[in-house]
Parts: structure tokens; C-alpha cells; sequence
């Protein structure tokens, strides 16, 4: 068709999925999403389904817990990029089965887009959930499937309206009175645009450079602290915001007590917005790559420019 690899999005309905879908079909990569019979007669799913279709994107009907329904859909591309939520990590082992016994595939970049879990000091329960995604890791490896691991840190769309405000999720804009901040503030941290970091993912499928790699999406204007941001919207609003900082003990003793819907988060913001986990090595050829960098081409949106809408 076009030269360029056949890629399946399995998760492609999900909060990360739906960006690879859309930036794979605008690539103009052949584009196959997986989805659940279900999932077309669903009106928030079957309304995505169908912007997908009009993008010229393949449906397959299928499920990853159906192994026969599953190597058919790989049997198809080149690609298999996994988007599945934090909950079925595990269940990529099954992806893992189907993409051995289909045998065509050129390259699976499993379900990461966060933290790089073999370079974090974790506590529990993010410790386990960062775990499940290095055992996927190594099962890849052990039966040399060729992949690339991307590791985009934190979504913007999670994080930039709330300014990082702990259990404010509900928040639409950033706060423009009083801002809470873990530890010092100064650990820094990487925020990355939805949309950017599945442009980055696209770009890998077919660049040798990243076979058997890692793509961290760390540009150098999103990398910034707690304290970088806060200022960014001062200075994007006019006004200083009356600030209150969790100790670092306070914190991990409020992880601990927190209920684990709770705590997985608390504990996540705990590794990378304290202890700065996503910035706490350097990046070396000899495993990894940084997205900005290899594909300059990509004009990825700039922390400052994502916040300044909601100035």
C-alpha cells in the first residue's frame, strides 16, 4: 500500500490507544485496530470506532483473551503495538503466544508509555504494578521478539490541568489560588502531549535505530520540577500562589494508608515528582534513544504552550 508497515493497535479504544490509532492512520501506516464486538454497539466506543473507520482505519473484531481471534489479527500486519490498560498488563502474555505461533512479526512495542520500570526505585504498590511491566519486558526478550519499549512518562492530559495537585483529577483548569506540592517541588520530572508521544511511537516502527531499544520522549522543554511549573502559571495568570508542601514522611505515610486505588497513584507521583525517577539516568545509545532528538521533525507541544490555554 504504501511502503510502510501494517500496524495493530490492540487497546486502540483506551485513553493512550485511540492517539496511536489516530497518529498511525495520519502516518499513513496501513492501520488495524482490535476491537471487542461489543465495543461497536457501545455509544461512548462505538462513536471512536466509527472515527476510526473514517480514517481509513481496518477493524478487526477480536479479543485479546480469544487466542484464535488474536494470531489472526497479527497474521495481518507487521506491527503490534499493545495500548492495554494498567490492569491487564499481565495479560500481554498472551499477545506475546499469538505473536510466536503467528511468526510475522517485524517488531511489538508492548504496553509501557510511562515510567521506565527497569530504572525506577519505586515503593509499593507502584513498586508491583512497575514489576508486571518488567516481566512483560523480559518475556519479550526470552523469546526474542523484536520490539522497542517507549517510555513517554507523564501525559499531560493527566497532570497539566491539575498542576500536579494530589487527588484532583476532577480539575479542568490549573488551580489559581493555592497549589499543594510533594516534597520540595524540585525533582524533575517529564510531561509529555497525548498526541506527541504517539507521533514518537508511530516513528519507531519502521527506524532500525530503535529495534531492540528504548525511545524515552524526554524533550528538554518538557522536563521540569513541581516548582517550574508552578511558576510557568504564575507567570501565565499574573498572580503568586500561596504554596504548602507534603513532607516527603508525611507523604509515604499517607501512601501506606490510602486505599490501593489510591495509593497506586499516590505512589507513582511519589517516584517521579519526589524522587525524580524519570530524570535519574542518563539515556546511552546502548539502550535507548531520546524521541526530540532522533526525530526533530516532530514539533512536539512544549509544557508552557500546553498550559498557556488555560491561562
Amino acid at each position: 500500500m504504501s511502503g510502510k508497515s501494517k500496524i495493530l493497535v490492540i487497546g486502540g479504544t483506551g485513553y493512550i490507544g485511540k492517539f496511536m490509532v489516530e497518529a498511525s492512520a495520519k502516518a499513513g501506516n496501513p492501520t488495524f485496530v482490535l476491537v471487542r464486538q461489543s465495543s461497536t454497539s457501545d455509544p461512548v466506543k462505538g462513536k471512536l470506532v466509527q472515527t476510526f473507520k473514517d480514517l481509513g482505519v481496518n477493524i478487526l473484531h477480536g479479543d485479546i483473551n480469544d487466542h484464535e481471534s488474536l494470531v489472526n489479527a497479527i497474521k495481518q500486519v507487521d506491527v503490534v503495538i499493545s495500548a492495554i490498560g494498567g490492569t491487564q498488563i499481565m495479560d500481554q502474555a498472551k499477545i506475546i503466544a499469538a505473536i510466536k505461533e503467528a511468526g510475522n512479526v517485524k517488531r511489538f512495542l508492548p504496553s509501557e508509555f510511562g515510567t521506565d520500570v527497569d530504572r525506577t526505585n519505586a515503593v509499593e504498590p507502584a513498586k508491583s504494578a512497575f514489576s508486571a511491566k518488567a516481566q512483560i519486558r523480559r518475556a519479550v526478550e526470552a523469546e526474542g521478539i523484536p520490539h522497542t519499549y517507549v517510555v513517554a512518562n507523564c501525559f499531560a492530559g493527566y497532570y497539566l490541568p491539575t498542576l500536579v495537585q494530589p487527588q484532583q483529577a476532577g480539575l479542568s483548569s490549573p488551580p489559581r489560588d493555592k497549589v499543594t506540592i510533594y516534597g520540595d517541588g524540585n525533582a524533575k520530572a517529564v510531561i509529555n502531549k497525548e498526541e506527541d508521544v504517539a507521533a514518537y511511537t508511530v516513528k519507531t516502527v519502521d527506524d532500525p535505530t530503535t529495534l531492540d531499544k528504548i525511545l524515552y520522549v524526554n524533550p528538554p522543554k518538557n522536563t521540569v520540577s513541581v516548582n517550574d511549573l508552578v511558576a510557568l502559571w504564575e507567570s501565565k495568570i499574573g498572580k503568586t500562589l500561596e504554596k504548602t508542601h507534603i513532607p516527603e514522611e508525611e507523604f509515604l505515610k499517607s501512601i501506606h494508608e490510602s486505599p490501593i486505588s489510591v495509593s497506586v497513584v499516590m505512589s507513582i507521583n511519589h517516584s517521579v515528582f519526589v524522587k525524580g525517577d524519570q530524570t535519574s539516568f542518563s539515556i546511552d545509545p546502548s539502550f535507548g534513544f531520546e524521541a526530540s532528538e532522533l526525530y526533530p521533525d516532530v514539533k512536539y507541544t512544549s509544557v508552557e504552550e500546553y498550559l498557556g490555554k488555560f491561562a
